[in-house]
C-alpha cells in the first residue's frame, strides 16, 4: 500500500497530498520534515525584504503591544530553542507522517462522512468501526483509535465548535480545549509525537487566521509545561491559504532569535489567552480581596479568651459573628469594578460626546464624536461585519457598480475602484453597503493596495457625512489603513478637497494623507494603466468638459474620446 520512506521526497515535492483513489502511496518521516528551527526553513519563510509588516493583521495590530515593545516589555512568548526543536510545519495529510499520532478532526457522532477527507480510505474500514462503538465524542473533548493501515501508532479524534461572532470567545475557548485534549490523550497512552491538521471545517464557519492563533498559542502553553514528555509537533497544511498564515503566525508564538521576539511585541494580539492559551473576559473573573491587617486598640488583656456556658453557645456564637464584622472589610468578595458600571460609563461616555459640541458638526461633516477604538474593539467589529456579510447575498448592491475590482496599478498592486456618481444616498441601504465593501475589500487589504475614485459628476449627488465614513473606516480595521498604498482621485472638486482635509483632520491623518489628486484622465493613466480600469463612459465625457478637447483620440471601447497617452 505504500512506497518506502526512500520515496517520500517525490511525495513531498507534490505537497505530500493523498492520491486520487484517497489511499496512501508514501510514508513521511519526522526527520524529512523541516523543524521550524532549521537554518533552511528560517531562510525559506523570510520576511519579504526584511519587513515585518508583510504579516500586518487587525488580530495581531496592537497599538499596545507597539508600545509596550518600545518601552521594553518582556515578552509573553521569549526565545526557547528546545521547544522549536519539537516544531514542523509541512504541507500535506497528517496520516503520510510515520509519527506516534494524528489527529483527526471530525463531528460529535465520530462518522466518516464528517472527518477529514481522506483518513478512513487511508486507515481502512477497522477505523470506522471503532469509532461507531465508542460513542460519540462531545465539542472540545478527544477520543483515541487504533490506526489501523496508517503509519502513525494512534488516531486521535475531536470535535471542534461551530463559530458564531456572538459566541466569538467560547468558540475560541473549545477550539483551545480540542488542542489540548489532544496532548492529554497523547500523554495519557505513553505517546510522544503527534501531527495535526487545522481542528476547523469550512461547514462550521470559523476563520481560518483566528483559528491559527487558537491552535499555534494553545500547543506552545502546553510545550511549555510538558515539553519533556513530547519530541515533535508537526502542523500540517493542505491549501495554500493555510500554509502561509502558519508561516506568518509562527514567528509571533515560536520567535527563534531575538528580533522575531522583538517583532512580535508589537504584533501580537492584546489577549493571548491564560496560562492555557484560553481566552479570558474580566466580568467573569471572581475576584476576592484578602481580609485587612487591623491591629486593635484595646489593651491584649481584654482579648483573653473566656469559655461561655454551654447554655450560652449560641448567644457566644452570634457575638462573634457582630464582633468580627466589625474587622471585614466592607468590599470584601466585590467585584473590583462593576462590569455593568463600567459599561453604563461608557455609555455616558459616548452620549456626552454626541451632545456636546462639536466643531465638525458646525461644518457639516457629521458626528465626529465618540471615544477612539482599540485594535481588540476594531478586530470584533470587523469579525461581525465579515461574518455577517459572508451570509448574505448583496447583489443589488453589486449591480449598482459603486465600487469594484480593477486590475492593478503600474507597480503590481491590485486596485479597487470607487465611482461617486454611482452612489445614490437616497435608495441606498447604508448598512447592507457597508456590508458588501468589507467582504469586497477583505481578500484586497491583506496585502499593499491602491482605490481609484471617480469623482466626475459626483457632486451632482448628496454624498455621506465623515461621521459615517469615519464609522466605515473603524469596520475595515487597521489593516486597511496600514497596506493602503494610495488613493487616487480623479475630477476633484473644491467641496471635496475640503471634506478629504475634514477626513485628515478629524478621522484618520494616515490614510487619507495618502490622497493623490489627478485633474486628467491622461495623469491618472501614469499611475493605473488605461487597460486595467473599467472606466464608465460619462467620466471620459466629463473629462472632456472639464479639461477641453486638445490631443485626444476615441477610445475603440466606448467611442468617446480622451486625452492621449
Amino acid at each position: 500500500m505504500y512506497r518506502s520512506v526512500a520515496a517520500a521526497a517525490a511525495a513531498t515535492e507534490r505537497g505530500g497530498l493523498a492520491t486520487d483513489s484517497g489511499e496512501l502511496d508514501y510514508v513521511v518521516s519526522l526527520d524529512q520534515v523541516p523543524c521550524w528551527s532549521d537554518a533552511e526553513q528560517r531562510s525559506s519563510l523570510a520576511y519579504e525584504n526584511d519587513d515585518p509588516s508583510n504579516f500586518s493583521d487587525p488580530l495581531t495590530a496592537s497599538s499596545s503591544g507597539a508600545e509596550n515593545g518600545a518601552n521594553g516589555s518582556v515578552s509573553r512568548f521569549p526565545v526557547d530553542h528546545e521547544i522549536n526543536s519539537k516544531i514542523y510545519l509541512w504541507r500535506g495529510n497528517p496520516w503520510n507522517l510515520e509519527v506516534d499520532a494524528v489527529v483527526n478532526s471530525t463531528n460529535e457522532n465520530l462518522d466518516e462522512a464528517h472527518s477529514s477527507p481522506g483518513l478512513h480510505a487511508a486507515a481502512g474500514p477497522g477505523l470506522a468501526e471503532e469509532c461507531a462503538s465508542l460513542g460519540g465524542c462531545r465539542t472540545g473533548m478527544a477520543k483515541v483509535t487504533h490506526a489501523y493501515d496508517l503509519p502513525a501508532r494512534r488516531v486521535i479524534h475531536t470535535v471542534g465548535p461551530k463559530y458564531a461572532v456572538k459566541y466569538h470567545t467560547a468558540a475560541e475557548n473549545a477550539l483551545s480545549h480540542c488542542y489540548r485534549s489532544c496532548f492529554e490523550l497523547l500523554i495519557e497512552n505513553g505517546l510522544q509525537s503527534i501531527a495535526m491538521g487545522c481542528i476547523y471545517t469550512e461547514n462550521k464557519n470559523y476563520p481560518r487566521e483566528p483559528a491559527a492563533h487558537v491552535a499555534i498559542r494553545t500547543v506552545r502553553r502546553f510545550l511549555e509545561k510538558q515539553k519533556e514528555r513530547i519530541t515533535a509537533v508537526v502542523f500540517c497544511t493542505i491549501t495554500s491559504s493555510d500554509t502561509e498564515i502558519y508561516k506568518r503566525l509562527l514567528p509571533l508564538y515560536f520567535p527563534r532569535d531575538k528580533h522575531e521576539e522583538e517583532v512580535a511585541l508589537s504584533k501580537l494580539p492584546a489577549d493571548v489567552g491564560d496560562e492555557n492559551g484560553e481566552t479570558t473576559i474580566d466580568e467573569r473573573k471572581i475576584r476576592i480581596k484578602p481580609l485587612p491587617i487591623i491591629t486593635p486598640d484595646f489593651p491584649k488583656s481584654t482579648m483573653t479568651r473566656v469559655e461561655p456556658p454551654l447554655s450560652d453557645a449560641g448567644l457566644a456564637l452570634r457575638r462573634n459573628s457582630t464582633y468580627l464584622d466589625s474587622y471585614l472589610d466592607p468590599v470584601f468578595m466585590s467585584l473590583i469594578k462593576d462590569p455593568d458600571q463600567r459599561r453604563m460609563e461608557q455609555w455616558q461616555k459616548a452620549a456626552q460626546a454626541r451632545n456636546g459640541f462639536h466643531f465638525s458638526k458646525l461644518l457639516g461633516f457629521g458626528d465626529l464624536g465618540g471615544p477612539p477604538l482599540t485594535a481588540a474593539e476594531e478586530y470584533s467589529l470587523h469579525s461581525r461585519y465579515l461574518a455577517k456579510a459572508n451570509n448574505l447575498t448583496l447583489s443589488e448592491i453589486a449591480d449598482m457598480k459603486i465600487i469594484y475590482r480593477g486590475g492593478v496599478d503600474s507597480e503590481g498592486r491590485p486596485v479597487m475602484v470607487v465611482v461617486g456618481a454611482h452612489f445614490l444616498l437616497r435608495c441606498l441601504d447604508l448598512e447592507r453597503f457597508v456590508l458588501y465593501v468589507v467582504k469586497e475589500f477583505e481578500p484586497l487589504i491583506q496585502k499593499p493596495y491602491t482605490i481609484v475614485y471617480f469623482h466626475s459628476a459626483a457632486s451632482l449627488q448628496p454624498q455621506p457625512d465623515l461621521g459615517w465614513m469615519r464609522r466605515l473606516q473603524q469596520i475595515l480595521g487597521r489593516k486597511h489603513q496600514h497596506n493602503l498604498h494610495a488613493i487616487y482621485i480623479l475630477h476633484p472638486t473644491f467641496g471635496l478637497k475640503t471634506a478629504i482635509l475634514g477626513l485628515q483632520m478629524f478621522v484618520d491623518g494616515e490614510a487619507w494623507k495618502k490622497v493623490v489628486y489627478v485633474d486628467r484622465l491622461l495623469q491618472l493613466f501614469k499611475y493605473v494603466p488605461r487597460e486595467q480600469l473599467t472606466i464608465p463612459d460619462f467620466v471620459f465625457q466629463h473629462d472632456l468638459e472639464v479639461n477641453g478637447g486638445k490631443g485626444l483620440i476615441v477610445d475603440p471601447r466606448t467611442k468617446y474620446v480622451y486625452p492621449r497617452p
